[in-house]
Parts: C-alpha cells; structure tokens; sequence
C-alpha cells in the first residue's frame, strides 16, 4: 500500500470517526486487501468473504491502529488470519457434510422429502425466498438478485446462510 493513495489526514479522520474519511479509506484499501487475500486465500470465494470481512473490520476498528505507517500491516495480519479461518471452518462443515451425507442416505426417500420440507419451511423467509428461487427453481444469483432487487453479494450471502441453516436443520 502506498502512502501516496492514502493521506495520512484520510487515515486520522477516519480514526476519529469521520464516516467520510473511513468511506474513502475503504475504497483506497480495497484493492490492497484484494490482493492480500489472492495471496493468502485458498479459494476465489475465500478471497471475496475474506475481503468483506477485512473492510468490515477496518471500518470498525480503525481508530485502535496506532499509526498510519502500521496500516498495511495491520491489514496483512488480519487477512491472513481471515483466510485461515475461513479454511478452517470450510475443513469442519466438510467434515460434518460426510456425516450428515451417510446419515441421510440411510433413510427412505419419503422421510427426506418431509425433512427438506420441514427444513425449507423453518428457514426465515428472507433465506426461504432465495433458496427457493435457487435450488427448486435453479434461478441463477443474477436473476435472483433482479427478481428481489438485491444485489449480487446479498444473494450470495442470502443463499450461504440458507444452506447453513438447511444443513443444520437436517442434521439434527
């Protein structure tokens, strides 16, 4: 990150809570924590969730970064602890998918059917909605995303805690 796309004065306002100066300090980073993460991630959808969280973070914790010259480090440590725990828990909920795979095999289609039911039916609508327009009717993100005017990323993150949630209804 160079000091050059970031005035040190955008970095003090932002750690004095200036939303302005914190605005423009994520857009300036962005491309920096992109980066980071295409070279600590493991996987592209890693590198996506890994930089929202990243932006996220640093819009909240900005003003504990004790100097502007720490930043770019700051954001490394904290993408590359990201990324490993992003891998971590890809490596569990595999893990607990071969479980619930042999589980489920074990029993008749007709009492799966009434489960996956049950499941979409315990869903919160909002997660309902788009696992439906995903999965039953296999709409694509893009035409989900037009259909309830949402964007690309919400649909995605939508379906994501839909299938969490879908899993772990299942799995109990």
């Amino acid at each position: 990150m160079s000091a050059v796309t970031i005035p040190s004065e955008t970095f003090e306002a932002a750690q004095r809570g200036d939303q302005a100066a914190i605005l423009k300090l994520l857009e300036r980073t962005q491309p920096d924590i992109r980066r980071y993460a295409r070279a600590s991630c493991r996987t592209s959808s890693d590198i996506d969730d890994a930089t929202q969280e990243v932006l996220w973070l640093l819009s909240r914790h900005v003003g504990a970064i004790r100097a502007f010259a720490a930043l770019s480090g700051w954001l490394f440590k904290v993408v590359q602890r990201t990324c490993m725990k992003l891998a971590r828990d890809v490596g569990l909920i595999a893990r607990d998918d071969d479980a619930l795979e042999r589980v489920l095999a074990a029993r008749q289609e007709s009492e799966l059917r009434l489960d996956l039911a049950a499941a979409f039916e315990a869903l919160p609508p909002s997660y309902r909605e788009v696992a439906v327009m995903r999965d039953l009717h296999e709409m694509t993100i893009d035409e989900i995303g037009t259909t309830l005017g949402l964007s690309r990323q919400a649909v995605k993150a939508r379906l994501h805690r839909a299938r969490l949630l879908l899993r772990e209804y299942l799995a109990r």
